[in-house]
């Protein structure tokens, strides 16, 4: 069993002639809060369905908590939590019925499932909007009531992909807030995919990925520098500033 919680190992993918992710690998220690930065189009969402199993992987290694995903692929996804950019919650439930399907999807008997219910949704903030429907949450409300939907399972690692898209300044500060405090207490292990440079901390792991490539990796500060972090991340993939 690996010590990490996720094994990236020479990744590669392509959409036919085109290559979207080229040997690909890098490794996010248990306990931690890494983040994927690149801009739009750089490979991290291809990389998130090589993760999620949503594609295949026909080349190198991917191990989740220690699990192959080829080898393991149930082990391995019962150890993953997802947050995808694109909505997962039915608008028209209330939030308690959202998890308590997902709940059920993941084999949770339904006297369990409530009380675990019950104690993410305080862990969230929404502890008072079990009883409300998804469509009457605020943006910043709906990502956490899916940040409970992806914890439902007690997952090892949670995947976030562009999390915080579509929301305000206040509501980015609070999803980021709330998955810190879960690394922290040590409920979960963080990869978080974003191309806002301000979401990243000095002492979070980072993995910089631009055209389907790992251009570095390392704890933030240490690539930033003297120079800052917008200035390396420019240099490195040589975007103008």
């Amino acid at each position: 069993m690996s010590d990490n919680a996720l094994d990236i190992d020479r990744v590669s993918h392509s959409f036919g002639p085109v290559q979207a992710l080229k040997e690909v690998s890098f490794t996010i220690p248990k306990s931690s809060f890494a983040a994927l930065l690149g801009v739009n189009g750089a490979g991290k969402t291809t990389l998130f369905s090589l993760i999620t199993r949503l594609y295949d992987n026909n080349s190198g290694r991917i191990r989740v908590a220690g699990h192959d995903l080829r080898r393991q692929p149930s082990r391995a996804l019962a150890r993953l939590g997802v947050v995808f950019q694109s909505r997962a919650l039915d608008a028209d439930l209330t939030v308690m019925q959202n998890l308590a399907y997902h709940a059920s999807l993941h084999g949770i008997a339904r006297s369990d499932a409530r009380s675990r219910i019950v104690e993410l949704a305080g862990q969230v903030g929404l502890g008072e909007r079990l009883g409300h429907r998804v469509s009457s949450l605020s943006g910043g409300q709906q990502r956490r009531a899916e940040i409970a939907r992806a914890l439902i399972h007690r997952p090892d690692v949670l995947l976030l992909d562009e999390a915080t898209v579509g929301l305000d300044v206040k509501s980015r500060a609070e999803v980021l807030s709330l998955t810190r405090r879960l690394v922290r207490q040590g409920q979960v292990s963080v990869l978080w995919a974003t191309h806002i440079l301000d979401e990243i901390q000095p002492d979070d792991g980072l993995v910089i990925l631009h055209e389907g490539q790992v251009l570095r990796q390392g704890p933030a500060a240490e690539i930033a520098g003297s120079r800052g972090l917008t200035q390396a991340f420019l240099d490195l993939t040589g975007i103008a500033a």
